[in-house]
């Protein structure tokens, strides 16, 4: 277990101003390699918003290695629904997180690496990061045709993104993150990544879709772990540090006090859905009542996750004004479900004990 005798003996960066009795000094020149243990992505993302939160990094630098198992990432201000196959993820066992740095979603697994670069706001500087990684990847193939685009994308070919980047800057701190797909699962990825839910309309930042590759199908040489030693290397010459990459266990308190209770807001609904920025959804169904199907047109204003308001709009007023209006009030203040058959049937249940039938794209649902 790491200690913090061990981070004040090797990591001597990482000055903790907000905590008592670390037994650490006025902040040191220097830099560090860091790298996780752990492939759980709430985990990671707590160790970035952690070392953010509680370093002084006036006069270093830190390099943030992570990996995840089957993830996907939407950025601070984008709308999950908007940006990802929710239920394709829950039946593959994918997981949704949402991060603190701006940008768009991107899909995360073991064949690809991130990297987080951690310096002072006045010495941030992405391009820079990015020509780094271009330099690392040159030194295990000099032929490759990689390139950094104005979005801080990188790209081979020109054509095929293999790395997507985004970043928070803080009051003193910031940092960049990328990602370097190595050999991701290029079936799973485009598929997660496409959401099947319309009539949403939002202000949210929305992700900008691109053509992506595997470097791996350039060179069988450039494996994740070939990268990342790669990288370790590069970043160490380049800032004259120690090469030796540190592993780091999230879960250890001893190294990172109260990590425990950022893991626990990144994995909360609160934080997941509910900071999703306001947005409205339409929807159209059908009603079968008394024999008179009914057209209906659903309006929902959704504010932190949760439906602020609705209101339904009938062809024909078939339906009586008493059980539309507890139609309203049962969706009104409920978290807003993707499926909007299974939202409107529950809505119905509680609303109606009589015979009536849903339809919506073909599908009848009989509640009696």
């Amino acid at each position: 277990m790491l200690t913090r005798s061990f981070l004040k003996n090797y990591l001597p960066v990482l000055c903790l101003r907000k905590i008592s009795g670390a037994g650490f000094g006025s902040p040191v020149r220097g830099g560090v390699i860091l790298q996780s243990v752990s492939s759980d992505v709430y985990a990671n993302l707590a160790v970035e918003d952690w070392i953010h939160d509680n370093t002084d990094l006036k006069d270093g630098h830190v390099l943030f290695i992570w990996r995840n198992s089957h993830a996907v990432v939407i950025g601070r201000h984008q709308n999950p629904w908007v940006e990802c196959n929710l239920k394709l993820m829950r039946q593959r066992g994918i997981q949704l997180a949402r991060r603190r740095s701006g940008g768009g979603t991107v899909y995360h697994d073991l064949g690809n690496v991130n990297f987080t670069f951690f310096t002072s706001k006045k010495k941030y500087d992405r391009m820079e990061n990015l020509k780094l990684v271009i330099k690392a990847l040159k030194t295990v193939q000099p032929e490759l045709a990689v390139s950094a685009t104005k979005r801080y994308d990188l790209v081979l070919d020109g054509n095929f993104k293999i790395s997507g980047t985004a970043a928070k800057l803080g009051r003193t701190i910031a940092y960049h993150h990328c990602t370097l797909l190595c050999n991701a699962d290029g079936s799973l990825l485009p598929a997660a990544l496409k959401s099947p839910y319309h009539g949403i309309k939002s202000n949210a930042t929305t992700s900008v879709p691109a053509s992506v590759k595997n470097l791996l199908d350039v060179d069988p040489a450039l494996t994740c772990e070939v990268v990342v030693d790669a990288m370790a290397t590069e970043y160490a010459a380049q800032h004259q540090i120690d090469g030796k990459v540190k592993l780091v266990d999230p879960a250890d308190e001893t190294v990172f006090p109260g990590i425990g209770n950022k893991y626990t807001e990144l994995q909360s609904w609160q934080w997941i859905y509910g900071k999703t920025p306001r947005f409205d959804v339409s929807s159209c169904f059908q009603l079968v009542y008394r024999q008179s199907r009914l057209d209906v047109k659903l309006h929902m204003n959704v504010v932190g996750g949760v439906i602020e308001s609705c209101s339904l709009d009938l062809a024909n007023q078939y339906l009586p004004a008493e059980m539309c209006e507890k139609l309203r009030n049962n969706l009104t203040g409920r978290r807003f479900c993707p499926d909007e058959i299974l939202l409107l049937e529950s809505a119905l249940v509680k609303t109606y004990s009589g015979d009536l039938e849903l339809y919506n794209g073909g599908i009848c649902c009989v509640k009696r």
